[in-house]
């Protein structure tokens, strides 16, 4: 196509990607039908591994790249952005990623493309400025539904899971799930797929969507952060801050005490760790915790350039060790949830 007939200079794609489908990939024709240039924001960049995103943003734009033809590949930039969980970043983020593509374009030669399907498209409306393109309906087509049937074949023969997919995901997609099976990770991811569907399985018959409460404890001494390893799904083996749920007779200052010795062994003096505390924030983004609506207090504690304490990983934690502030930011895609996140609102770690 021309460049002449498009209707604007740049087109701008916004998504998870996790496991590209047909009505993902007809928003990206889409854009480029609009526009010369199209950027494709991968959402949920440089996180762990896990049911909900297993696949990194480097595999989810050779999964698009294989969707689409050399033409319509030459014509499209990718941009990873991390989950911020506060929309005033991420928003700044995307903004940055389109000035670095396409550079600072006219009013009224920027359309983003999309959908207004449900409550998580409500990112349509926070770019005042581009004009929206809203491609409707395409189907009753989730990358949730591809991931579930995935998971779900692990341990059985895959083609006839994946003869199943067809009329929602095209070829290409349902050969890179065909290759990434072989990988280790696969049965791993399928495993704790398995042990979420059945924790969620337990809360289907209340009257309500459950939501649960918990506490996280950020210990800060001498340069370094107290961290564990999950020893238990979700998460198994990931990085993350101690902590657990609210007892019924507990204040959550109380909980994050309890939950921080059992897990590490760690015990101040109740004078000590009071003076310790200099913050407490809310954690309540609905997408947080694959577990469901999970809201955590992270209660942060310095002790200041103390001798680092004796410390060790016990109860629901594998290992408990103190690390460096200063290796947190190349650890970002190895943290449960979104314990990444807590830090660097607390420590300021991505400087954005």
């Amino acid at each position: 196509m021309n460049a002449s007939t498009h209707t604007y200079t740049g087109a701008i794609c916004i998504g998870r990607f996790q496991g590209l489908h047909l009505g993902q990939l007809a928003v990206i024709r889409r854009a480029l039908l609009l526009a010369p240039r199209v950027v494709i924001f991968i959402g949920s960049a440089f996180q762990a591994r896990t049911p909900k995103n297993p696949f990194t943003w480097e595999e989810r734009v050779e999964m698009i790249r294989l969707a689409l033809t050399a033409e319509e590949a030459g014509r499209v930039g990718f941009v990873p952005v991390r989950d911020y969980f506060d929309g005033q970043r991420w928003v700044a983020a995307v903004r940055e990623g389109v000035r670095a593509q396409l550079g600072e374009l006219p009013a009224g030669q920027t359309v983003l493309v999309g959908h207004r399907k449900d409550a998580t498209s409500e990112y349509l409306s926070d770019f005042p400025g581009w004009l929206l393109d809203d491609v409707g309906s395409q189907g009753d087509m989730h990358s949730s539904t591809l991931r579930d049937a995935f998971f779900g074949a692990a341990g059985e023969p895959l083609e006839p899971a994946l003869a199943a997919l067809v009329s929602q995901a095209p070829p290409s997609t349902l050969g890179f799930l065909r290759a990434w099976a072989q990988l280790p990770c696969y049965r791993e991811l399928a495993a704790e797929w398995a042990s979420l569907r059945a924790e969620h399985a337990l809360w289907a018959s209340a009257p309500y969507p459950p939501v649960f409460v918990t506490v996280d404890a950020l210990i800060e001494c001498a340069g370094h952060v107290l961290l564990i390893v999950r020893g238990r799904a979700p998460g198994k083996g990931l990085y993350a801050l101690p902590g657990g749920f609210l007892e019924q007779r507990e204040t959550v200052y109380q909980s994050a005490l309890r939950e921080l010795q059992e897990e590490t062994g760690l015990h101040l003096l109740p004078g000590d760790i009071a003076h310790a505390l200099k913050g407490v924030r809310v954690f309540d983004h609905p997408d947080r915790s694959q577990r469901g609506r999970v809201i955590t207090h992270a209660h942060h504690f310095d002790l200041g350039a103390r001798r680092l304490p004796e410390v060790s990983g016990s109860d629901d934690a594998m290992s408990a060790s103190w690390v460096p502030i200063g290796e947190l930011a190349a650890m970002e895609d190895r943290f449960h949830d979104d314990h990444f996140h807590i830090l660097d609102s607390f420590l300021g770690l991505t400087g954005t």
